[in-house]
């Protein structure tokens, strides 16, 4: 990692080459909740099953799942499309030190059931196998009750008096956009990860757009939908019934421009289109894969 200047926060480098179109872009509209926007994809699941079966022979407690290969493609999409992984605060862009995938896990299906936050760091050589394993071990841990520190910060807030507990939040939001807020409060905060999964199809809901925040540094959002067998058309209007799930992603706009945004969606729905290609490090890019 490069050593850090002046300017450059705990979480992120400053970038100091941009272009007047993006500098201006920071400081006229500061705020990322005004600068929302919403692109879909549609995945065909045949290449995706096939994977998943060879890949869970002789897996019974805790198989692969289209979840995980989705996390992997998109992390390793982040890896090599960088500008998705930047964020602005305060009129400044930054390029985040790692990339952090988070999600939330409901403990069980029911209406009163808790909901545990993961966090999941992503090194350079990272493949779908130690991302599988990684997420193996949050989910067993949350779900078995282990507790997180983000979530322990914010019990104890919650039990101050309401005026005391605004005026800390109150300050506690200016140190977030100066980048002082204590990592003992932000560390498992989805909101301070390079992307934020929501699989709502593991509930019956379809994909749609979900909003992002001017809290943390978050520009990304995805949400995975209900999986559904619909028409695939071909070129000449024939078409088959498969398999396939929508994602939808919500992005600050002023990170890139759309052809940038573009090229990362073809990438994705390659990785995704032959997910072996899961199995080389994340640093390594696909031959062809804008096609």
């Amino acid at each position: 990692m490069a050593k850090r200047r002046r300017g450059d926060r705990r979480d992120g480098t400053l970038i100091r080459d941009l272009d007047l179109i993006h500098f201006f872009s920071g400081i006229i509209y500061p705020n990322r909740c005004d600068n929302e926007a919403y692109l879909s994809e549609r995945i065909d699941l045949t290449a995706v099953n096939q994977y998943l079966a060879k890949k869970n022979e002789g897996i019974e407690d805790f198989p692969y799942t289209m979840f995980h290969l989705i996390v992997a493609a998109l992390v390793k999409t982040i890896r090599l499309r960088p500008k998705l992984n930047r964020f602005i605060v305060n009129g400044n862009f930054y390029q985040r030190n790692e990339i952090t995938a988070s999600f939330v896990i409901k403990k069980r299906f029911r209406d009163e059931s808790e909901e545990g936050l993961a966090f999941l760091h992503i090194r350079e050589d990272d493949t779908i196998d130690t991302i599988y394993q990684q997420l193996k071990e949050i989910v067993t841990s949350c779900r078995d009750g282990g507790s997180n520190a983000t979530g322990d910060s914010m019990e104890m807030i919650n039990k101050l008096p309401r005026g005391l507990c605004k005026a800390f939040v109150r300050f506690v939001m200016f140190l977030d956009r100066h980048g002082r807020v204590p990592e003992s409060f932000i560390a498992n905060d989805p909101y301070y990860a390079s992307v934020i999964l929501s699989n709502v199809g593991s509930i019956k809901l379809k994909s749609g757009y979900h909003h992002l925040t001017n809290w943390g540094t978050c520009s990304l959002f995805c949400l995975i939908g209900e999986k559904k067998t619909r028409p695939v058309f071909r070129d000449d209007g024939s078409f088959e019934m498969k398999e396939t799930v929508d994602l939808g992603f919500t992005i600050d706009e002023r990170l890139a421009d759309g052809y940038y945004y573009a090229k990362s969606m073809r990438l994705l729905k390659k990785l995704l289109n032959d997910p072996e290609l899961l199995e080389r490090p994340l640093k390594e890019e696909p031959e062809d894969c804008y096609d």
